[in-house]
């Protein structure tokens, strides 16, 4: 018996296996293309979440900064050694805004008459800032996280000067 040969070439298997293989490509580009919107959609609400917690820390940075203010007008003995750090408070608020804007804070509840414990309940309010930019980086993403611990130091140094002995006399 001769061997016969079929009428298939290799030119038609790989034509067949050139379609077979587009057609598997056509149907992996659809689920592409809903993996793409999935990611997009997590990316719009990260930046969503990243923008909330932003505003959030910024604003208790601003309510620190116009706290510092508040102290100051109080006790005009005190404004020179409380301007750096109101600055620096300011700074704070701007740079966790990540957008130039004027953040207000409800209006500061009385200041006491005694300029050391007005400097007590600044140290207070200066430390509860610094504990919630902490408790913030949970949730913040790592360049955010980064800025949050060192507003979150500064914070914590600012209560430790505004509560020094000498400072307080």
């Amino acid at each position: 018996m001769p061997a016969t040969r079929t009428p298939t070439s290799r030119r038609a298997a790989l034509a067949v296996t050139g379609a077979a293989a587009a057609g598997l490509l056509a149907a992996c580009s659809d689920g592409t293309s809903r993996d793409t919107d999935r990611g997009a959609a997590e990316r719009a609400r990260a930046a969503r979440a990243e923008a909330a917690l932003r505003l959030r820390t910024a604003a208790a940075s601003a309510a620190l900064r116009d706290r510092y203010e508040a102290v100051a007008l109080r006790h005009p003995a005190v404004r020179e050694r409380l301007a750096p750090l109101r600055e620096e408070a300011a700074q704070h608020a701007t740079a966790l805004a990540a957008a130039p804007a004027r953040l207000s804070s409800p209006p500061p509840s009385p200041i006491p008459d005694d300029p050391a414990e007005a400097l007590r309940e600044l140290a207070a309010t200066a430390r509860q800032t610094s504990d919630a930019h902490t408790a913030a980086l949970t949730e913040a993403p790592p360049e955010l996280a980064r800025l949050l611990a060192s507003v979150a130091a500064a914070g914590a140094v600012h209560a430790y000067l505004l509560t020094r002995r000498e400072g307080l006399s």
